[in-house]
This record gives structure tokens, C-alpha cells and sequence, in this order.
């Protein structure tokens, strides 16, 4: 089980996160979807650390920190139990494909070269990559470089795979073959939180919708229930305005 609970954060007088609390299903895809400026990427971030949030405890597992006072071995064992997927990739620019997911093996793992590069490869291709093992970033396609990141992320084994955005820096083209790399990832039972302005990969995937509006959890439900016709209005105004911007003219509430 994860819970997050009373989950603050604020940068400056800017409150970003008031007071979050939900809990989450191992096995679970949870979608976090919501304007720009609602607070989604920072409480991904919140849960594995990468921002410190003000106040709130976060458990996985065994595992419980209070958020305001997290010590730097609360940091890392948190961290080794998750990991990210980040929307501008991150790979190692001098390093090929093969090295950017062997990297955290052998340094966070501390698993020795010959083993950490066959699980590399192992993850690579279950990315469909097998062919790019000595491609450097800069010779891959976005979506590619995305798929490394993917692969890079799972062969930490994470009990919990965050991902932020993962298709937005993508032309696209490109979409589809990262959200099926996604798909194919939720499908063998990987817990998954998701930031995703992606509406109809959303209600494919997941099992659950969070909706954030300025800080604050407004819908918590299943797909059928958040696209459904009893939808909060705040739910239904957000969702008419994304299917109008994105053409979507048959959309109905």
C-alpha cells in the first residue's frame, strides 16, 4: 500500500500543494491530470523526494517518512523504491543507450558491469531498442530517447515507476510509441503514477483519476466515473475545455 497524507508544499508565499491525502494500489496505474499551474509534476516529484515537501508523511510499504524532517537515508531509501520518468529524458548526452541504463545500475545497485549490462540489455529490449544499444541520445529520436528513459527507470526495479509527462516533449508522431511502451509496462502489473495530459490514453490505462485544481485533489475516481456523466461540473468544464482544444467535437457530458 502507498499513502500520502496531508502532502504540503509551497515555493516562497506560493502555496503549490494544501494538504494532499490519498492512498494508492499496488499494481495500480494512477493518472494525475489537471491544468497547467494545478500542482501535478511538483506532487510527483513530492513522492520520491526530488522536492522536499513542508509537511505530509509518505509511506510505501514498510517504509514511512514524515516529509518535513526526512533525513538523508529517508531520501535515498525512498528513492531506490522508485523511480522517474522525466519529460525532457535526461539521458547522459556521452553516453549510449546501453551506458544510460547501466549507469544506475552499477552506482545505486551496486550491481558489478558484466550482470548490470546484461540487464540492460534485457530492458532495452523489452523497449524495443535492441538495435540502438551503442546510440547515443543525440542519434535517436525523441521518442526513442523517451524509451531509454523507460528502460532505464524499470531496471531499477521500482516498486513504484513515476512518470512526468513523459509525451510532451515529443512531436507527434512520436507519441504513440512511447504510450504504447507505457501500456505494455501497466499491462505486466507495474504500479504506475502517471501525470499525463494524454485524455484518452488516461482512460485507457488507468485504474484511477486524480484531478488537481490549484493544489487541491477535486476528483478522485475510476475512469468510467471521471469521464462519465456524473462527473463533478469542475470535472466536466475541465475535461469540454480539453476535447474544444484538441478538436475533439464529438465529445459529450
Amino acid at each position: 500500500m502507498i499513502s500520502i497524507a496531508n502532502l504540503k508544499k509551497s515555493f516562497g508565499d506560493r502555496e503549490i500543494l494544501r494538504g494532499l491525502s490519498f492512498e494508492l494500489e499496488p499494481g495500480s496505474v494512477t493518472a494525475i491530470v489537471g491544468s497547467s499551474g494545478a500542482g501535478k509534476s511538483t506532487l510527483l516529484r513530492c513522492l520520491n523526494l526530488l522536492e522536499q515537501p513542508d509537511s505530509g508523511q509518505l509511506t510505501l510499504g514498510d517504509l514511512s517518512v514524515d516529509a518535513a524532517s526526512a533525513s538523508r537515508h529517508d531520501v535515498l531509501a525512498m528513492r531506490r523504491r522508485t523511480a522517474m520518468v522525466f519529460q525532457q529524458f535526461n539521458l547522459f548526452c556521452r553516453k549510449t543507450a546501453l551506458e544510460n541504463v547501466t549507469e544506475g545500475l552499477r552506482v545505486v545497485r551496486g550491481i558489478e558491469a558484466a550482470e548490470a549490462e546484461q540487464l540492460a540489455r534485457e530492458q532495452l529490449d523489452r523497449v524495443g531498442l535492441s538495435g540502438h544499444l551503442d546510440h547515443y541520445p543525440a542519434q535517436l529520436s525523441g521518442g526513442q530517447q523517451q524509451r531509454v528513459g523507460i528502460a532505464r527507470a524499470l531496471a531499477m526495479e521500482p516498486e513504484v515507476l513515476l512518470l512526468d509527462e513523459p509525451t510532451s516533449a515529443l512531436d507527434p508522431e512520436l507519441v504513440g510509441e512511447v504510450l504504447a511502451t507505457i501500456r505494455q509496462v501497466a499491462a505486466n502489473g507495474q504500479t504506475m503514477v502517471l501525470v499525463s495530459h494524454e485524455m484518452n490514453f488516461v482512460r485507457q490505462v488507468a485504474n484511477r483519476v486524480l484531478f488537481l485544481e490549484h493544489g487541491e485533489l477535486i476528483e478522485d475516481a475510476t475512469p468510467d466515473e471521471f469521464f462519465g456523466p456524473h462527473a463533478s461540473e469542475r470535472t466536466r468544464s475541465f475535461l469540454r475545455d480539453y476535447h474544444l482544444a484538441h478538436g475533439t467535437a464529438d465529445y459529450q457530458i
